[in-house]
């Protein structure tokens, strides 16, 4: 008899969980015992209990990229991670792997992935959708790859700057990055104006070009 999986599914797109839970529902090893909408309340759910899997979408409230990957593997070390986005940049596939993800699929890619990867990773696999497996050689190696600023970015940076360049990154403004994080429209600004001038970006263009490069999602 197979061991039973608990999952955990993390998107702020009710109709992706939804769907998620659909599809996990017809396999009978599998239990999804938690959601989450936003990155804070899947790193609580974590720490209150955790899970043998979470589904990640690296593009949701409160994930600061791959980043967020890591800080997981610490709430949660013996968790294994799948991350579920639209994101098909190399870097970041890379990055992903690098931080600790054990699967990496994507949102265009087929329904029956779900079912392999999860497969995989009972065997203690790497599995890559096939649309992004051409960015990984050997997706069994979690060793970082020869670039280097895949993960991180060159200039260190903290948790709310990471927050900050992710977001505006993906176009939002002063009061909207405000409502995500909890905090003042002013404030908000403020911290993008510092970070702007730490990291010696003049606009909107290099900003996202940025969060690219380092790996954080924009969208």
């Amino acid at each position: 008899m197979r061991k039973l999986l608990t999952v955990v599914v993390a998107d702020d797109h009710a109709i992706v969980r939804e769907g998620l839970k659909l599809l996990l529902s017809t396999m009978d090893h599998v239990s999804v015992v938690a959601e989450a909408a936003d990155g804070e309340a899947l790193a609580k759910i974590l720490r209150a209990g955790g899970a043998d899997l979470a589904i990640l979408d690296l593009g949701m409230p409160g994930v600061t990229g791959v980043q967020f990957i890591s800080e997981l593997r610490t709430i949660a070390p013996r968790m294994k991670i799948l991350v579920l986005t639209a994101n098909i940049e190399p870097r970041t596939v890379r990055a992903a792997i690098a931080a600790g993800a054990s699967g990496y699929l994507t949102k265009s890619g087929d329904p029956t992935e779900l079912t392999a990867a999860l497969d995989a990773m009972l065997r203690n696999e790497v599995y890559l959708s096939q649309t992004v497996r051409f960015a990984v050689d050997d997706p069994r190696s979690r060793q970082p790859p020869p670039m280097t600023d895949a993960a991180l970015s060159p200039i260190p940076l903290t948790r709310r700057e990471m927050q900050i360049l992710s977001l505006s990154a993906q176009g939002l403004t002063a009061r909207e990055t405000a409502d995500r994080l909890g905090i003042s429209p002013l404030t908000a600004r403020k911290h993008r104006e510092n970070l702007m001038r730490k990291l010696s970006l003049h606009n909107a263009a290099e900003i996202a070009a940025y969060a690219v490069r380092i790996g954080l999602p924009i969208g």
